[in-house]
């Protein structure tokens, strides 16, 4: 026997207005009856991840946010600058659901047997709109976690393992044979030094602090350079000679970083020529921005020859790429690992009213490297 579907559920919406104002809200959000091919999930966990900010506070200036009611429920407002509203035109006046995975248990599906066979079972899922306290979804969204995972376990399935995984998939498929990683310490960084201790694929770790670097350390991380120290540069070409690394995944995006990683990975080449050139070397370098932690322009100086290539990298993209045999080899192994590799770990557990108080919005709007939160939807 199934639990009912409620009538309504708590949802969360980011709004930006024509009159340059962000409104996030909580409101009581209808439950509609499964389709034959979907469930209704009732979310016990989700995280907020950086991807997540983006939407959820766009370009909003928190410094000018001020917290009121609205039928019962926390109102966040902030003004959007004006810069920002260009940015933000393609989303005026469309209340937005926020919140791209989490994990629950399946408490209704529709008549055909893939979802029936969900009734009870608790799922990872990826499909947007995950700070709710319900979700109804195509069993296809839904990966099944093993019994007696635990919903903060099973919050964080896809994004960062699968982006992750992907990064080493990409490396083997354009023909790389090491990487580098920048935001090293984040939580995405320290499931990738675990897999790429297991795959025997070296790895040089970017992170920005000496507490950082020795985070990365303690859990096994061979290659570890600190931007904040003087020799960083350095330490950072002797590495990508040591490990032969030609493709960088790039968390900050704005500033030098990506341009230093490009010029590190030339200086090492050309340790490894035989002949000068006045082209540089020929060793093709790669360098992908998948975050945008650093807003500014991202500035090159091309001191790096001419075979090389900066460009973006997104998740959902590639999965479609590499087609759903491929993505379900990766599902499989994150559900096999969930608990050692790719294990997430949270600082914070906060509810949805909570997620908009002042204090604590302000917190993980920070993306601080070692706080995570994780939003349970149910919490009192």
């Amino acid at each position: 026997m199934t639990d009912p579907i409620p009538h309504t559920g708590l949802q969360l919406l980011s709004l930006v207005t024509a009159e340059g104002k962000l409104e996030v809200s909580l409101i009581d959000q209808p439950i509609a009856d499964p389709r034959d091919d979907q469930v209704v999930v009732k979310v016990l966990a989700t995280p907020i991840n950086p991807s997540d900010l983006g939407l959820l506070f766009g370009a909003g200036d928190l410094s000018t946010a001020h917290v009121s009611t609205r039928d019962g429920h926390p109102l966040v407002t902030a003004d959007v600058p004006t810069p920002g509203m260009r940015a933000m035109a393609g989303r005026i006046g469309e209340a937005m659901p926020v919140g791209n995975e989490g994990s629950g248990v399946v408490i209704t599906a529709g008549a055909s047997p893939a979802a029936q066979a969900l009734l009870g079972k608790t799922v990872a899922m990826l499909g947007g709109a995950m700070y709710a306290q319900y979700r109804t979804l195509r069993v296809a969204e839904c990966l099944v976690l093993p019994d007696g995972t635990a919903p903060a376990d099973g919050a964080s399935c896809f994004v960062n393992p699968l982006t992750a995984l992907s990064m080493t998939e990409v490396m083997r498929r354009e023909g790389h044979s090491a990487l580098v990683h920048t935001a090293a310490a984040s939580n995405l960084g320290q499931m990738l030094v675990k897999i790429c201790a297991k795959d025997g694929i070296p790895l040089v770790n970017v992170v920005r602090s000496p507490a950082q670097a020795e985070l990365l350390r303690g859990i096994g991380a061979a290659h570890v350079a600190d931007s904040s120290a003087p020799d960083f540069l350095d330490t950072l070409t002797a590495m990508m000679v040591e490990t032969g690394a030609t493709i960088a995944f790039d968390a900050i995006g704005g500033g030098k970083l990506a341009g230093q990683l490009l010029s590190c990975m030339e200086a090492a080449a050309v340790k490894r020529m035989t002949t000068y050139s006045r082209y540089g070397s020929d060793t093709f370098k790669q360098v992908y921005i998948y975050g945008g932690l650093d807003l500014a322009p991202t500035t090159l100086n091309r001191n790096f020859g001419f075979s090389w290539a900066l460009g973006g990298f997104l998740l959902t993209p590639f999965l479609v790429k590499i087609g759903p045999e491929a993505v379900q080899a990766l599902k499989d192994r994150v559900v096999a690992e969930l608990t050692t590799t790719f294990a997430s770990h949270y600082t914070h557990e906060i509810s949805l009213t909570e997620a908009l108080q002042p204090e604590i919005f302000a917190a993980y709007a920070k993306r601080a490297t070692g706080s995570k939160y994780l939003i349970c939807p149910h919490k009192g």
